[in-house]
């Protein structure tokens, strides 16, 4: 087992399923709603915890009913949150989704509430639990000052950072060498590098250019297709697991990002680390919800192994 510390958000999932996206002044009628936890701070925390590693949680909360939510989920998932405060103006993050119910794809639009409210002070008096990590997780869904103080404490304590930049940001060119492993998708990476990414080419370049930034593995996430990775130990593709039927992929990057934080911490190898992540973030999209679709570690175990083709294959 290792040691898991995730900064980020925790917030509500308000979910509408729909047979298209609405244009503005449009409206439609779904077809089916849900309320489900989520935050891609707290998925990814989750998903950790479920594939066996001890994970802390850095983050805040409103003081509303939506705050009982996330204790819930907390407790399941055994995770630590003596660093997950509370505002007593702000409210508990949300996220309201819109998912197609014929394709599964989603479009999300996120209000951070009392997470907009963490300050330096808070990630000071949690540099106790970065520091003990085997590895430190953080998104963008949080201020960017916020998250780089933090990895700079991380890094201080050679802790290896996992930063998924999602939502896409630019980021100053000082940020990259802090970063272990950066886990974007194709559209995080076009944004970050500043070009297309539709082709293999592309991608390698995409991948060569942001390890040149001081990136020292880059994870570039490709949905079915699996995960492109460029790193001194590891170059190829390993490919998507495919468990069945796509219900929606909402948090599907995250069960990825938090499989493969819990997997290093526990001290696999990288191919073997992506591998797993690939696997749980096959099984996840199986399943409605993003917090709620997440696979055991159990559960993945039974699936290793069982991926058709090649586990891996180089990118050329």
């Amino acid at each position: 087992m290792g040691n898991v510390c995730v900064l980020g958000l925790f917030c509500v999932d308000l979910i509408t399923r729909t047979e298209r996206l609405p244009a503005w002044g449009e409206s439609l009628r779904g077809d089916g709603f849900s309320l489900k936890p989520g935050g891609k701070g707290a998925n990814q925390a989750l998903a950790a915890a479920y594939q066996g590693a001890a994970v802390s949680f850095i983050s805040r909360l409103g003081d509303d009913a939506f705050a009982e939510i996330a204790h819930d989920l907390f407790s399941k998932g055994r995770i630590d949150t003596a660093h997950v405060t509370v505002d007593e103006h702000l409210p508990t993050g949300t996220a309201t989704i819109m998912v197609d119910s014929n394709k599964g794809d989603n479009a999300i639009v996120v209000d951070t509430g009392a997470c907009r409210a963490i300050t330096t002070q808070q990630i000071d008096e949690a540099a106790s639990c970065i520091q003990a990590a085997d590895i430190f997780v953080c998104q963008l869904e949080l201020p960017l000052p916020i998250c780089a103080h933090a990895i700079a404490i991380a890094r201080a304590s050679n802790v290896p950072v996992i930063l998924n930049p999602a939502p896409a940001l630019s980021l100053p060119e000082h940020f990259y060498p802090f970063i272990d492993y950066l886990t974007p998708n194709e559209t995080e990476a076009a944004a970050l590098v500043g070009h297309a990414v539709d082709t293999t080419d592309e991608l390698v370049a995409a991948a060569a250019s942001l390890r040149a930034r001081g990136v020292s593995t880059v994870l570039i996430t490709l949905g079915e297709r699996g995960v492109l990775i460029d790193s001194d130990a590891f170059q190829g593709i390993i490919p998507a697991f495919d468990a069945g039927p796509v219900v929606d992929t909402i948090g599907a990057g995250d069960a990825f990002n938090g499989a493969l934080a819990a997997a290093l911490a526990a001290g696999h190898a990288l191919p073997d680390a992506a591998r797993r992540a690939c696997i749980t973030a096959g099984l996840s999209v199986t399943k409605a919800g993003a917090a709620t679709s997440l696979p055991s570690k159990d559960t993945v175990d039974q699936h290793l192994g069982c991926e058709s083709g090649s586990p891996f294959a180089p990118s050329t």
